[in-house]
């Protein structure tokens, strides 16, 4: 092996080693979900912004739709200009990245927008929050990524009651359920993860940047034309509609490039437990721009990022025993 080889691929194993540190893990994945969690009450300004009303299921998705297209139009431009080539998927990635696109955007999305059409908000954050359940769940049990341990179990329960706790936030759940709002979230939280394990295992073998930003542009454009099809319409645009947009897209671009590159170098597990602060930062964030939440929210986000902080360290503290590192 030359000397140039040998830089290469030391700069190489440096890079995988630094993005297997929990310290790095935890720092990124924490910006990946405070953008997802900043998303939630963005959306409900973009709605406002754009005049489009909450029963509006298909204007929902044709603007989620218009949102993916750019987003992935942004991470084909920043993952170009990172790698200084522009970024065009291999014919053998065009399945990769239509699979992605039909669990990742397409069908997380569209169940997601109908079963919160058909749902309280409450019930949706509680439902949507049980994801990271499933995406540990299906990684281990049907894609064989990884192996199902009680640590790992213990640690989603913990961290699934924080979620629970934030979201309640004073309210009551109905028990009711329905096949079009409860059916179409768990369908969505099982895209999301069908949608994760994938994106590892595609990831092997292609650069994951360039496969969300394309299986965002195709996502989106699906999105778009269904929403047109069946009836949404935009008829208000404004200069700050239009920025919300785009924020709402550099939130795509950013957090999923991220999320998929820690995929890549990381247990499916060790990433996926910290999407329990997600709806975390989506209930206080929606609290102090949108104003919402009861008297109760301080205390409750307290008891509820402690408990997912508690559950994200069972999951990826390692502990001695013997001679093995549990």
């Amino acid at each position: 092996m030359t000397e140039v080889n040998k830089n290469i691929d030391n700069g190489k194993l440096k890079k995988t080693e630094i993005l297997q540190k929990t310290w790095v893990v935890c720092a990124l994945a924490l910006v990946c979900t405070f953008l997802w969690g900043s998303a939630s009450p963005c959306i409900k300004l973009g709605y406002a912004l754009f005049e489009i009303p909450s029963g509006e299921t298909w204007t929902q998705v044709l603007f989620a739709g218009m949102r993916f297209v750019l987003a992935g139009i942004l991470t084909v431009l920043i993952g170009s200009l990172l790698q200084k080539k522009v970024l065009v998927p291999a014919k053998t990635s065009a399945p990769s990245i239509v699979k992605l696109a039909i669990f990742q955007t397409i069908l997380q999305y569209i169940f997601f927008y109908i079963g919160l059409a058909h749902n309280s908000g409450v019930k949706a954050s509680i439902i949507n929050g049980s994801n990271t359940f499933f995406v540990i769940l299906v990684s281990a049990l049907i894609f064989r990524q990884e192996k199902l341990d009680l640590k790992k179990v213990l640690g989603c329960i913990i961290g699934f009651a924080g979620v629970i706790v934030v979201s309640m936030n004073g309210q009551k759940i109905d028990m009711d359920l329905s096949l079009m709002g409860d059916g179409s979230l768990f369908l969505c939280a099982l895209s999301y993860a069908v949608s994760s394990c994938l994106m590892k295992k595609y990831s092997k073998k292609d650069n994951p940047v360039m496969l969300s930003g394309y299986q965002f542009i195709l996502g989106g454009i699906v999105m778009v034309i269904l929403g047109f099809i069946l009836g949404g319409r935009i008829t208000h645009v404004s200069a700050s509609a239009l920025l919300m947009l785009f924020y709402l897209a550099c939130i795509s671009a950013v957090a999923y490039s991220l999320w998929g590159i820690l995929l890549k170098y990381n247990p499916v597990s060790k990433v996926a437990i910290f999407g329990f602060t997600n709806p975390v930062f989506g209930v206080l964030l929606s609290a102090w721009w949108l104003g919402e939440g009861s008297a109760e929210l301080g205390w409750n986000a307290l008891i509820a990022l402690l408990l997912v902080c508690i559950g994200i360290c069972i999951v990826n503290v390692k502990i001695n025993t013997g001679n093995k590192t549990v």
